[in-house]
This record gives structure tokens, sequence and C-alpha cells, in this order.
């Protein structure tokens, strides 16, 4: 049957109608408008009216039509493979051309398995593959790391002669290599006359991916030809394992080369200059960038904006996030993980807020980069949100590394007993795992029951490392327990054979300080095979502080000061030495050597989380909207405390001044008002929860400790140290801290 259609502009044009089982002649079927049709497609709906067209004019009845459909369905971005798959299954007698369609569209699906099902299929149909077949199936094979379906794949390739065939040949490398037979993948390699650039740049990947950059790079540095995808197998090679100084020489040396840098290239090069802080490239990889007219790649801005932020230049990720017309899920990722790399929590939080306003919905990378934020703020409210969410969405992922970061949120928002409940809920536990709960524990002064499940860890066959003994020792130090941190000490070194580390000296010498023990603590300090460092120093003069000791603080002071000549910490420490034995004259000289240097203590700041907003305070502070209401609360606070006996210790203001003024410095510590806050902010019996930057004072700890009892307030917190709990007029450290 023949149809006619006239046009004004050009003669009659005869379209043919195909009957089924016809064979028509190519001139036909390639001049057919209907084909024409079928490159305009932009989407599924567009493409079904010309499959109705192919229908109409019989071309569905020719294997041609048929395998252009396919590849439209398979191929095109715009495609369906389901839909393909019901084309396919309309053709009385697909051929090889059909199967490797559908072949290649689950190979590259999430299910790569079904791929080798028709490949099978072909196989009983009497199609033979072909060196279009080979490389997607054994992509498939790779994909779901099935090595003897593979072999079996390799064997059909020597039968049917396409071992020289240069793609299949790398696609036979790749899979071996995916599937981590780095020995067969050679073997391939090395009997094969066609050592073309894909073929070294298939086995390089391979190495790469087994972390073996050393047998890559040997290889790499004997190709004949190099192109821009054997430069970029390399790089990231050497990103992968973290040797991101010589991922940038081999950028250096693509380039003075003359090699032009992908995107992909660009990808790994701007990861390992955000790891080591290597701005000055990555400033010229960014104009680079916009030089090349990649500025609207969204995949380059959102490594430019991690870039960036891991940097410390979080002024320039946020101009790069806002001036973003589409944001991705990635980009309020890397602006979120930035800020909470570079330690600005808030702002984290405030972006992570935004994000929710805008309907994004967050993913597993973006909690595990808001949960560190939330813990380090005390924000319990919004952590519990993310808790709820990831019951919702993650439930049954495999990854602990959530439901740990969790643990570690809910141990520093002082809530141990959510933590544990995490814990004991998680249904396969890592090293990790067992780290971080035993780390919170000794957080919060739970010194036998960290031991407790250490002891249990150790049971289940499950082997301590470094960081697990750092946890340990440390919370044997928080509750002073000298005898059981010499015989954890010894059984660390003796027992499971580890070095010690600054670390484990570090809590070892704390807690012989802590003790007055310094003969013993200086004893270890000059046994030690490594140099002490600042926190050592530190502690050692922390405990002279707690103690009096005025030589061996002045000792301490002098080593510290000469490994942290511009940390003014060390220098109020021993300021407080000599104001403790009312050497007033020293205090003035330290006083004016930090002003002289323009070195500022830091200052104490103690944030406390209402109705998921943290609000943060410092000494004296008179910012917070609420400030009035807040000292109202704070002379109601003091006057109580004064009907209970309290008497500010002003031995604690290292400073020449009356005793009144004395008082009310102490009376205004940052703490003193975020608990002011808590207490006209929340209903009566609401446990509050506060964080402070520094050591809770003296004075402070003493006066909470009557706070909880007066206003019958739980009151949890948290200072650089550990975990407080008020509760009843007395505190959990026993007043060990």
């Amino acid at each position: 049957m023949t149809l006619s259609f006239s046009n004004p502009l050009t003669s009659p044009i005869t379209i043919l109608h195909f009957l089924p089982n016809s064979n028509p002649p190519y001139k036909y079927l390639q001049t057919h408008p209907s084909f024409s049709l079928l490159s305009k497609c932009q989407n599924m709906e567009d493409f079904k009216k010309v499959h109705s067209h192919f229908i109409k004019f019989g071309l569905h009845n020719t294997q041609f039509a048929l395998s252009k459909l396919l590849e439209f369905c398979v191929t095109n971005p715009y495609g369906d493979l389901s839909y393909a798959l019901s084309i396919f299954n309309t053709a009385q007698d697909p051929n090889h051309i059909m199967y490797n369609m559908i072949i290649r569209g689950y190979s590259l699906s999430e299910s790569p398995n079904l791929a080798i099902d028709f490949y099978e299929r072909m196989l009983f149909s009497g199609n033979q593959p072909n060196s279009y077949t080979f490389p997607f199936i054994l992509k498939s094979c790779g994909k779901i790391m099935d090595t003897q379906m593979g072999k079996m794949i390799h064997g059909h390739v020597f039968k049917v002669g396409l071992m020289c065939d240069v793609y299949v040949h790398a696609s036979l490398i790749n899979m071996y290599a995916q599937n981590g037979e780095m020995d067969d993948a050679r073997l391939v390699f090395d009997k094969s006359s066609q050592r073309d650039v894909v073929s070294f740049t298939a086995l390089i990947n391979g190495y790469a991916l087994k972390g073996r950059v050393g047998d890559a790079r040997e290889l790499f540095d004997k190709m004949p030809v190099r192109d821009i995808v054997s430069w970029n197998a390399m790089i990231s090679g050497y990103v992968q394992v973290g040797r991101f100084e010589e991922a940038l020489v081999l950028f250096e040396e693509m380039r003075s080369v003359n090699v032009t840098p992908s995107v992909s290239t660009l990808l790994s090069v701007l990861s390992a200059c955000a790891r080591v802080g290597e701005l000055k490239l990555g400033n010229w990889l960014r104009s680079w960038i916009d030089d090349h007219g990649l500025g609207a790649n969204i995949r380059l801005v959102n490594a430019l904006i991690d870039m960036y932020a891991k940097c410390g230049d979080v002024k320039t990720a946020r101009m790069l996030f806002e001036d973003l017309v589409e944001k991705d899920l990635v980009s309020w990722n890397v602006m979120i993980g930035g800020y909470t790399h570079t330690g600005n929590y808030k702002e984290a939080l405030a972006v992570f807020h935004r994000m929710q306003q805008e309907n994004m919905d967050p993913n597993d990378v973006t909690l595990l980069s808001i949960l560190p934020a939330c813990g380090h703020l005390g924000a319990l409210d919004l952590g519990k949100w993310i808790h709820a969410y990831i019951d919702k969405h993650y439930q049954h992922l495999q990854n602990t590394s959530l439901w740990n970061s969790l643990i570690n949120m809910y141990t520093k928002c002082g809530a141990i007993v959510a933590a544990k409940q995490v814990f004991q809920g998680m249904k396969s536990k890592t090293l990790a795992s067992y780290n971080v709960m035993i780390s919170g524990l000794a957080m919060h002064g739970n010194a036998y029951e960290a031991l407790e499940l250490f002891r249990k860890m150790t049971e289940e066959g499950m082997k301590p490392d470094d960081i697990t003994f750092v946890s340990v020792l440390s919370a044997i130090n928080h509750s002073g327990l000298v005898d059981l941190g010499r015989e954890y000490f010894n059984t660390m070194i003796q027992i499971y054979k580890f070095t010690p580390k600054l670390q484990h000296y570090g809590c070892m010498i704390d807690l012989l300080g802590r003790a007055g023990k310094f003969d013993e603590a200086m004893a270890m300090i000059e046994s030690m095979e490594i140099k002490p460092d600042g926190v050592i120093w530190g502690s050692l003069l922390g405990s002279c502080r707690i103690h009096k000791n005025l030589e061996l603080g002045e000792y301490a002071a002098k080593n510290l000061f000469e490994l942290e000549p511009e940390n003014p910490g060390a220098y109020v420490l021993l300021s407080n030495i000599y104001a403790g034995a009312r050497k007033w004259d020293k205090v003035a000289l330290i006083r004016t050597f930090l002003n002289d240097q323009g070195m500022k203590k830091v200052p104490g700041c103690t944030s406390i989380e209402i109705d998921r907003v943290v609000h943060e305070f410092l000494a004296s502070d008179i910012a917070h909207p609420r400030s009035n209401e807040i000292y109202k609360m704070l002379d109601e606070v003091d006057r109580l405390l004064e009907m209970a006996g309290h008497v500010p210790d002003t031995s604690e203001v290292h400073f020449e001044m009356d005793e009144e003024w004395k008082e009310e410095k102490l009376n205004q510590h940052s703490e003193k008002l975020a608990i002011a806050f808590g207490l006209i902010s929340t209903k009566p019996g609401t446990t509050l929860r506060i964080v402070k930057n520094l050591r809770v004072c003296g004075n402070c700890h003493e006066a909470t400790k009557l706070i909880s009892k007066i206003f019958n307030r739980e009151i949890i917190a948290r200072d650089r140290n550990r975990f407080h709990h008020f509760k009843d007029g007395s505190c959990s450290c026993l007043d060990y801290w």
C-alpha cells in the first residue's frame, strides 16, 4: 500500500508501507521521513508518537527500524530501558544488533546481571556475539564482581577470534582489574601484541583501583604515547590513595608537556588541592576554568567550593555557592562540609536549615557533615531530628558511619543514654563503633563502664587499636584512677605491642600530674622516645596550677613557650600560678608582654540550644536580644545562691582589684549567662545543656551544683575536657576535673 503527501515547495513524497517479513533495501529505509523525526525527539512522549508513526507505516516489521528505536531508548538521556525491552519483545526474530542494544542498556543500568541473562539468550538464539557485544558484557561482569563468568566470556572472546580487538582487549583487562584479579589482568596485557594507549590505561586504572600506585606509575612511565585519559588515571590513582602531593607534581608535569586538562583532571587536582591546602594552585585552576568557558560546569564549581572551604577560604567558597543559579545536592553538601571542616559550626547549621527551607532532601553525606556540627554546638534537638530522619530513610544502610556519627553527636550533646541506645541497637559494630562509644563514656566520666565495654570488645575477638587506648586512658584519667592507668598503659605496650604515641603519654602525664605525682610524671617525660609536644607540657603546667607547684610550673612553661611562642594560653596559665602565689608583679609582667605582643586570651564562650536555635554568650555579654531579662534572672540566681550560703571564690580572679569587683566578674561568666537564659526560656524541670569552649572554673562549678538543687534542674555542661552532670546539688565528676 502506498501513501502520497504533497508539499507546495517540493515534489510529492512517496511513502511505502512495509509488510511483515519484508526485507526492503536499505536505501528505502534510510530516506524514510520517520527516521528524521526520531532524530529530533527530546523526550519519551515525543518518542512514543514517532513510534506510532513507525507502526503506521509498517517500519516495526523491519529489524533496521526496531534497532534504531532500541538505540534511542538505550543511549539517549531521555530514553527508557523498560520501553526498549517492550519493543525488543515485539520482534519475531531479533538480530545481533538488537541483542547488543539491550545488553548495552543493562550493562549501564543498576541491574547489570540482566545483561548476562540477555547474552545467554543471544547465544541460544543462534546470534553470534561480536566486538560490540563483549565490551558491555565484560563491563557487567566487572560491576557484579563475577570473575567466573568473566573468564567464561574470555573464552568466548578467544573462540571467536577477537583477542586482538583493542576495545575488547581493554575491556578484558578492566574486567579482571575490577574483580581484583590483577595478575590475570597483567597476563592479558603481557600476552597481547595490542599494547596501545587504551590497554595501558586500562591496566593503570586497575592498579590504581587496588591502591598499587607504584605498579601503575611504573607502567605509566613505560607508555610510548599518553593521552589525557592516561594522565587522568594516574593522577586520580594518587588522589585515591592519599598521595596528594605526588598527584599535584604529576599534574605540573602534564602541564609542562602541554596536555590540556579535562574536567576529570580538574576534579582530581582540585580534590588534591583541598586535602593539602594548596590554595595557590587552586586559584590558578579557578582562573583556567573561567578562561576556558567551564565556569558553568556545576561539578567543577562544587569542587572549587570544596577546595576553597577546606583551604580555609570560606568567604570565597560561600561566594561561589551563592553565585550558583541551580544548586544540586553536592553543592549543599560541600558548603555544609566546608563549614564543619573549618570549625564554623553555626554557619553549617544555618546552611542546613536553608537547605531544608528550599525543599532539598539531605542524603547520608549531608548528615555525616552536619552531625559533627550538632555535636560541637550541643544542638541536641536538631540531632534528634536527624536521628529520626535516618531511622526513616537509612534504617537498612550497611555503612556504620552514620550510626557512629549519631553516637558521637549524642555523647557530645550530653545525651549519653541515647548514645548507648544507638550503640546497643546496631546490628553490626565495627572497631570505630566501639572506639566512639568508649570515648563518649570517657568524656562523661564513666570510667568503669568504658573499661567494661573494652573488656567485652576484646572478648568478642575484636582487636583494639591505638585510638581505643587513647579513649580508655582518657576515661581512666577523667576519674583519677592512677593504678588502673599504669595497668592499661603497660597492657597496651606489653600485650598489644603498641608503641605509645603522644596522645597516650598525654593522658598518663595528665593523670599523674593531677594526682600530684610530679616525680613520676617527669620520669615518664624524660623516658619518652618522642619529643613531648605542647599538649604534654600544657597538661603538666595545668597540674602545677592545681597543686601550686611554682618551680616545676616555670620549667613546664619554659618548654611550652619554646614550642608554642604565640600561644597566649600558656602565658595565662603561668600567670594564674603566679597569681595563686600572690606574685602580682610577675602577673603584671606577663599581662604587659601579652599586650605588647598583641596576644589575647581565647575568650570564654558558652552556647545553649533552645528550640533548635543555638545561642552563644561571652562573659559580661549584653548583645543578646533578651539581655535585660537574662540579667534580671542572673540577679535572682545570685540572690538565691547567697541565701543558700554560696560565697564566690575570688581567688579565681587573677587581678588585683576590690573583692566586690571580683565577685561581679565571677557572676557574669558565660556559663552563668547561658544558664540564666535557659531558666527563662524553658519550662520548670527541663534539663539544660550547655557547651563551654574552656575549662569550667571552680567558682562556676560550685555555683552550678547549687543552681541544680535550687531550681530542681538537671544541668549538663560540656567544657573543653569533659562533661559535668549537675543534679540535686552534686556533680558527676565528684569535683575531680
